[in-house]
């Protein structure tokens, strides 16, 4: 018998579903904006109903359905956030005070979990995407870590000696307070709970209203990147200096700058202005601040290890 899996990454942006084992072994995925949550949650919940028993064998034209085929044995849920990710807690899989319109304190799993009667695994999309590259990315060979993203918000998740961190609720890495310089950086910052956090000032929607054009139209050589680089890094430190990882993945849409890398890391050198004597930083820093490995698949491959671990 050939076990799937299930994974969605829920995101504030776009969902994305996907059925199979790892990233070797995708057999469908489906990708749709987020709209509402009874029209983006049914659309999942219909995409796992034709897809369920997608068990395959390989033959010389190619794969076909092999007889021996399971249903899907789970299904990982990775959210945008915040989020319920206690099980003992009645509302488990709850998004709960989210600032997007109509999706606070709407029960994601509880949805996904009634309609196609399997387990569900649910966390944030960071965590998750932090327990796929764990498992299969650039994270492998450690076992405490962070990862965050930058898009349309920042989100941050990781490992401590090999466990995904919740405590209180979960990680909140970017809404924590960082320097603003308000004589080079007029902009207030768009957070909604905050203002200047470190989500309202460096993310994609950051970067649209202070610059006037989205990311990916402003060149390399624009000062909003160094200006991103030195918010980015001023979180970063505080991280490494609070969590001590053993290292730092940045995926999301923001890094997609191929001058973000390199600014980021001298940044976080000069922050810390060589009072941590590890190698890593001092020597290694292209090895220890990291593009995912699973690249934008990260999220939706950490909701399948999510379901491989109900």
């Amino acid at each position: 018998m050939t076990p799937l899996w299930g994974g969605i990454e829920a995101g504030g942006t776009k969902f994305v579903c996907a059925v199979g084992s790892g990233p070797d072994d995708l057999r469908a995925e489906a990708r749709f904006p987020t709209t509402t949550p009874e029209e983006t949650i049914g659309r999942a919940i219909r995409f796992f109903q034709q897809h369920q028993g997608l068990g395959r064998r390989p033959s010389p034209n190619g794969w076909r359905p092999s007889p021996n085929s399971e249903p899907l044995t789970a299904i990982g849920i990775a959210s945008f956030g915040p989020v319920d990710p206690n099980p003992d807690s009645s509302t488990f899989g709850h998004i709960t005070t989210t600032p997007k319109p109509g999706w606070a304190n709407t029960d994601v799993a509880g949805a996904v979990r009634r309609a196609l009667g399997v387990a569900v695994g649910f966390d944030t999309d960071v965590n998750a995407a932090a327990l796929g590259e764990h498992r299969w990315g650039a994270a492998q060979g450690v076992d405490t870590f962070v990862y965050l993203t930058i898009g349309t918000g920042i989100g941050g998740g990781g490992m401590v000696n090999g466990q995904l961190i919740h405590g209180l609720i979960h990680p909140e890495m970017g809404h924590i307070l960082v320097p603003h310089d308000w004589d080079s950086d007029p902009y207030a910052g768009s957070c909604p709970y905050h203002g200047d956090c470190l989500e309202g000032l460096a993310t994609g929607p950051a970067l649209e209203k202070r610059w006037g054009q989205r990311g990916e139209m402003l060149p390399a050589d624009h000062p909003a990147w160094p200006l991103e680089a030195k918010y980015l890094a001023l979180g970063l430190v505080n991280i490494i200096c609070i969590l001590s990882p053993q290292r730092i993945i940045m995926g999301g849409g923001v890094m997609q700058q191929p001058v973000l890398f390199p600014l980021v890391r001298r940044e976080v050198q000069e922050l810390l202005h060589g009072y941590l004597q590890a190698p890593a930083i001092l020597e290694q820093i292209d090895d220890y601040i990291v593009p995912p490995g699973l690249g934008d698949r990260a999220g939706v491959l950490g909701a399948i290890a999510l379901a491989q671990q109900v």
